[in-house]
């Protein structure tokens, strides 16, 4: 296995995780700052006003998200079992 080879495998990881992951950051990052909107008009403070909407919304997107996300990690793996023939040359 060349060099060259485990920087483009480590590439390929890094893009599948990130185009995996930023989906579901964003949607808990936009429902965070709608929140934090929220509490700023009307002056509650309430600790558990921030993590309930954004875990329910995360929950809601995984779901939504999880058939993508399942072919992005599972076109990975098919194409990680596809070059295992090639590691050890």
């Amino acid at each position: 296995m060349t060099p060259e080879m485990v920087m483009d495998l480590a590439r390929q990881a890094i893009k599948v995780t990130l185009l995996v992951s930023l989906p579901i950051l964003g949607i808990g990052l936009v429902v965070g700052i709608l929140v934090s909107i929220l509490q700023a008009a009307t002056q509650i403070q309430e600790m558990t006003l921030t993590f309930v909407p954004k875990i329910l919304s995360i929950f809601l997107g995984l779901l939504l998200l999880l058939p993508w996300i399942m072919h992005q990690l599972t076109g990975f793996a098919v194409e990680i079992f596809r070059l295992i023939p090639t590691f050890g040359h």
